[in-house]
């Protein structure tokens, strides 16, 4: 507890030196604050800024993003991944305006109670863009904080993630409760590194960082082995007619709820185009593919056709060029596929 006690005030003249220079930093309303937050869940950075620009031009308030339909708001998110929280995201603007009248709470307590903010969010946003003295603990800081102290405890248990939550609140600078936590944020995104060896030189903390002194760095901070994930072998229909491509919608609920995707089964699919009505006219290879979701691996195979009619089964669709850019949300697990579609499509 002695190095967290010691940390505030050289953390803070370092991020004032250091502070990494992000449009939602600009203008910390808590609109901006919440959407970049909930973009930066599992995505680094550099991905989120052009994702964060596009949406602030279509949905500048969070009345518009409470208002704007569906489809709309997943075309703009795609490429982001994790869908659910661009639902969620939505499900909250529609919260603010209608039990708040537009106007965001300003309490960590009643900001937990928004669709998809959890405590990190909820830390962010109050700290950032109200001023209160709350902590923000995410993967960056747990990581900061267990190098720091040298604890050796699971930062994965709710338990140590508490604790570290409480021993940050004792030691927020009532002043300046933003900047700490953006500064605990930005020291573990640039400096206490998660893969690799940290860059101690660089800290404002390495003269009292027991994980440095310890020799400990690469021990810290401590995570049981991951679960192997499930392994899926697919087959990706890549299906054409006249310069168009056939897409339908998944289902709601579960991975890529309600996305548009290119028909695919799980392997080996022989009787998929008998099952769909569908005639090739001709039938080539267009590789294959993978993609990491967190907990399973789909390993595709594609198979490319001309087909000899427009006859689709009932809730799909045919786009073109235009249509995939402006209306359909086609998730990056397709993307090892892309360009043929892109080769075909106008």
């Amino acid at each position: 507890m002695d190095e967290l006690t010691r940390l505030p005030i050289p953390l803070l003249q370092w991020y004032h030196e250091n502070a990494r220079t992000l449009p939602w930093r600009s203008d910390p309303t808590p609109y901006h604050v919440w959407v970049s937050e909930i973009m930066l869940q599992q995505t680094r950075v550099a991905a989120v800024l052009e994702y964060y620009r596009r949406l602030m031009e279509a949905l500048p308030t969070v009345a518009d993003l409470a208002a704007v339909e569906e489809d709309k708001l997943l075309k703009l998110w795609q490429g982001l991944g994790y869908y659910n929280r661009a639902r969620n995201l939505q499900k909250a603007a529609r919260q603010v305006v209608e039990e708040f009248g537009g106007t965001f709470p300003g309490d960590y307590e009643t900001l937990l109670g928004l669709s998809g903010v959890g405590e990190y969010t909820a830390g962010a946003i109050a700290s950032i863009a109200f001023g209160q003295p709350v902590p923000a603990v995410d993967g960056n800081v747990l990581r900061v904080v267990s190098r720091l102290t040298g604890d050796g405890s699971d930062i994965t248990k709710p338990e140590t993630k508490k604790r570290m939550w409480c021993d940050l609140k004792a030691v927020i600078p009532v002043r300046a409760p933003g900047d700490f936590n953006q500064a605990m944020m930005d020291l573990g995104a640039t400096v206490c590194l998660p893969n690799g060896a940290p860059l101690c030189e660089k800290c404002p903390a390495a003269d009292f960082c027991r994980a440095r002194l310890e020799g400990r760095t690469g021990e810290l901070p401590y995570k049981p082995p991951k679960k192997a994930r499930r392994v899926e072998d697919r087959v990706v229909f890549l299906l054409f007619h006249d310069g168009k491509v056939a897409l339908r919608q998944r289902p709601k609920k579960g991975l890529l709820g309600g996305l548009w995707e290119y028909p695919n089964e799980p392997a080996p699919a022989w009787d998929c185009l008998e099952d769909w009505g569908i005639e090739p006219l001709d039938l080539t290879d267009g590789g294959t593919g993978k993609h990491i979701f967190t907990h399973i691996e789909w390993r595709m195979t594609c198979r490319v056709m001309e087909t000899a009619g427009e006859t689709l089964p009932e809730g799909w669709v045919w786009a073109g060029q235009e249509a995939l850019r402006r209306d359909y949300a086609v998730p990056n697990a397709f993307q090892s596929f892309q360009h043929l579609v892109e080769e075909r499509v106008r």
